[in-house]
């Protein structure tokens, strides 16, 4: 099963500040898809909005053809990671996912095979609340995979992640959109999503700017980097 993330005409203001202003993309199956813009943008708005976490004030944010917040299961069809400091200190990464598997319907087989998948299973008993960075961000990654989703969501997955982590980040994203899943990525760092996007949509004050593939966009900027600096020069929030 495949399912695509549509964005369409979305529009959400906080008091004064418009968040989003018109966001319209998809993010299609089989390909990485880097969703990239300054801060203040709309990107983690976006997330949000398609998480149900925030509600536009128009527009729709649709995974495989149904609002998340409308689906049975919905770790089963979308898995996010949007906050990877979202989590109790107290408790250990393997009970914070029993208690999401358990919400699922799911066993603590899967929760097992997504720790030992995101390299946490020697780490999992210890509480939450001692984890560096790079820790949280793969419990994060655990969670995100827990339903073994067709789509995924992740705002900054690089964050706090060494060298050795940023590999094997950058590998599982290109092993996950090559078995046909959808892979929705908010990252800053243009290297990384050079060598793993095949499609780009770009951002700023809470629009699209310029969605297009990887290879289009190299071949007219010489690298995403450039074609960053160039299509966000000036496009931070809006007021």
């Amino acid at each position: 099963m495949t399912e695509t993330i549509e964005v369409s005409g979305l529009h959400k203001r906080f008091g004064a500040t418009v968040a989003l202003d018109g966001m319209t993309f998809t993010a299609p199956p089989g390909t990485v898809t880097g969703f990239v813009g300054p801060n203040g943008a709309g990107k983690s708005t976006t997330m949000r909005v398609i998480l149900g976490l925030d509600r536009a004030t128009g527009g729709t944010a649709l995974v495989g053809g149904h609002r998340y917040p409308d689906l049975d299961r919905p770790l089963t069809h979308l898995g996010a990671l949007i906050d990877a400091n979202a989590l109790h200190p107290g408790r250990s990464g393997r009970n914070h996912l029993l208690w999401m598997a358990h919400s699922q319907g799911l066993g603590a087989g899967r929760v097992d095979r997504v720790l030992e998948m995101t390299g946490m299973r020697t780490v999992a008993r210890r509480r939450a609340g001692g984890y560096s960075l790079g820790m949280r961000q793969r419990l994060g990654i655990s969670a995100a995979m827990l339903g073994d989703p067709p789509a995924l969501m992740l705002d900054e997955p690089f964050n706090g992640l060494d060298p050795e982590g940023i590999v094997w980040m950058r590998s599982l994203l290109r092993d996950l959109a090559a078995e046909g899943r959808t892979v929705l990525v908010s990252s800053h760092l243009m290297a990384e999503l050079q060598d793993i996007a095949g499609h780009v949509v770009f951002v700023g004050r809470g629009r699209v700017l310029r969605a297009a593939t990887k290879d289009s966009l190299t071949a007219e900027f010489g690298s995403l980097e450039a074609a960053y600096l160039e299509l966000t020069r000036g496009e931070g929030a809006l007021r």
